[in-house]
């Protein structure tokens, strides 16, 4: 290939490495620095849309600034024949995808390759890049050993381009049921295909291995994924639970960054329970693991038994007033009863001497005193004017 033929008058291009829904990757050359590199350049059709154009710029960007060892390097971008590219750093080993093609991965090897994807994804969140895009097929295996995540910042463009011939069912595979439904991408969504990536590591199959579009789609919705200890027993706890809460479907229930992901992974410290989820789930009980009660509550006293108390003390009532009625106070008058034919009148005074115990007819109105000379009491006392 002479000079005219070369991206950029540097770049050298070989045979396709791989194909994508917006763009193709190229073996490559750079002939100024003797290198193998990694180009990829954006479909002529999408090239040809002003807006993708400039996203398409604008990613690569922010793609270059990242520096880290986990993630695959960025080393140029230009235009060539109207068509976008990027150079990228050339890596001669597989991908994570052809690594899983030969089986489940062992359990040390799968917590590894999860903290290098989680330390990129740190890197990459704290510069305010999304790469939306997460799956075995972008995570390079470095002669080392060593994972590197590629894609970043060109895969989020991918919304903009669902409608494109295959580009559904590349990528929705590892998109969050959240995302699914029409939200933008986040933090939560990149973490969720993070969790499927350990899923489909540990067992050597892919989380939803449907071919259509639309019941890849119906899947991620209405078929949630079973824990791991169902899949991979002798995986370790801390392994286990990491996986299953980034597999979450409330994004409220997953980690909140790459960093507490990787803390939970590591085992150093017990995942920590998001402050929304009780808010989020009122109904769910909490559990007794981390909940301490505050003491047994009063339950609401019921109707009928409001009922029942105001009944006893209307009740109360009115037979202390009986009794208050009754003159109480002398132990030897006898109560009368009371005359439902004629209104009670109220009782006499009290006597100021001792008097026999009367007859227990009722008494209808006050008795009068007796006339002078008529029958006493056998005491002498007469009508009661003369006294001893």
């Amino acid at each position: 290939m002479d000079g005219r033929d070369l991206l950029a008058g540097r770049y050298e291009l070989r045979g396709v490495l791989g194909r994508g829904g917006m763009a193709e990757v190229h073996d490559g050359w750079d002939t100024r620095l003797s290198r193998a590199v990694a180009i990829k350049l954006l479909y002529p059709a999408m090239a040809a849309d002003p807006g993708m154009r400039r996203r398409f710029e604008d990613e690569a960007r922010a793609a270059a600034a990242l520096n880290h060892p986990n993630i695959v390097a960025v080393h140029d971008f230009g235009d060539h024949d109207g068509s976008p590219f990027i150079v990228m750093e050339r890596l001669p080993g597989r991908t994570l995808h052809d690594q899983i093609a030969s089986g489940p991965m062992p359990l040390p090897q799968v917590r590894a390759m999860l903290d290098d994807v989680l330390a990129a994804l740190a890197t990459a969140h704290a510069a305010g890049v999304l790469h939306r895009d997460i799956k075995p097929a972008n995570v390079l295996i470095a002669p080392a050993g060593t994972m590197k995540v590629a894609d970043f910042g060109i895969a989020k463009t991918a919304g903009a381009a669902h409608t494109a011939t295959g580009q559904l069912i590349g990528t929705m595979a590892y998109m969050s049921p959240e995302r699914v439904a029409g939200a933008p991408a986040s933090v939560a969504d990149d973490l969720y295909a993070v969790g499927l990536m350990g899923y489909e590591a540990l067992t050597g199959r892919p989380p939803f291995p449907q071919e259509h579009p639309a019941a890849v789609m119906r899947a991620i919705l209405d078929q949630p994924l079973p824990p791991i200890g169902a899949v991979r027993p002798n995986a370790d706890p801390a392994l286990a639970a990491a996986i299953d809460r980034a597999m979450a479907r409330d994004p409220g229930l997953r980690f909140g960054s790459a960093d507490e992901m990787r803390a939970a992974l590591s085992g150093a410290a017990p995942p920590p329970r998001p402050a929304t989820k009780v808010m989020a789930q009122p109904v769910v009980a909490p559990s007794a693991a981390y909940f301490v009660p505050a003491g047994p509550k009063r339950k609401p006293m019921s109707r009928e038994r409001k009922l029942l108390i105001a009944a006893a003390a209307f009740v109360g009532l009115v037979v202390g007033t009986l009794a208050l009625a009754l003159d109480p106070s002398s132990t030897t008058q006898t109560p009368q009863p009371i005359s439902t034919s004629t209104p009670v009148q109220p009782p006499p005074p009290p006597p100021t001497t001792s008097a026999p115990p009367t007859s227990a007819a009722p008494v209808v109105e006050a008795p009068k005193p007796p006339k002078k000379g008529g029958p006493g009491n056998g005491k002498g006392h007469g009508n009661g004017k003369k006294r001893d």
